[in-house]
């Protein structure tokens, strides 16, 4: 398990859920970020949590909370940006805050068939999760250069990258994210 940064990807608006932080909507009594931390510790060497308000409330978690380096919103890549320069191992392993059921084996899996590739995504089906990946740190650079000339889009990068899509059919619903307040109450 060494060399590895958990980075928690809290950075968005929650425009889908009215403008709240999902990170911090409560998911039988805990917070949802709560729940990522509790899967994710395990399996990672330090946590990271990329968060762009309620920094304060971030931080009582206990772990380094860090900004987006890019002001606007900018998107997960922005939130991997400031994840990855914070970073303090060669591997990162990014997730998103909203899926508070994510596998208890993804890095373990991701790391299997991470090989000479720059990032290992996770996948269902044919349906790719690419905030659900194992990241090689040493892609900061690239990545840099990719959000300075106005790229955003999260596939448009990483098809710039040698990547392998790592199969995870047999836990469907551990990539199950939360976006609006039906689902949240459904969870």
């Amino acid at each position: 398990m060494s060399g590895v940064t958990g980075i928690v990807l809290a950075g968005g608006q929650g425009r889908r859920m009215g403008g709240v932080d999902k990170g911090l909507q409560l998911l039988r009594d805990k917070p949802m970020v709560e729940h990522v931390i509790g899967r994710l510790a395990p399996q990672v060497d330090e946590i990271l949590i990329n968060a762009n308000q309620n920094l304060a409330a971030y931080g009582r978690f206990g772990y380094r909370v860090v900004p987006d380096a890019i002001g606007g919103f900018a998107g997960p890549l922005a939130g991997l940006h400031a994840g990855l320069g914070a970073a303090q191992h060669p591997l990162a392993l990014t997730v998103p805050c909203d899926s508070p059921f994510l596998p208890a084996d993804l890095f373990s899996r991701l790391k299997n068939e991470l090989h000479e590739n720059d990032l290992a995504v996770a996948k269902t089906g044919d349906q790719p999760h690419p905030v659900f990946s194992l990241v090689r740190v040493s892609v900061l650079d690239h990545l840099s250069r990719f959000l300075a000339a106005g790229g955003r889009k999260i596939d448009a990068w990483y098809s710039t990258l040698k990547i392998v899509e790592v199969p995870f059919d047999d836990e469907p619903d551990a990539f199950r994210n939360i976006n609006t307040r039906e689902e949240l109450d459904n969870a």
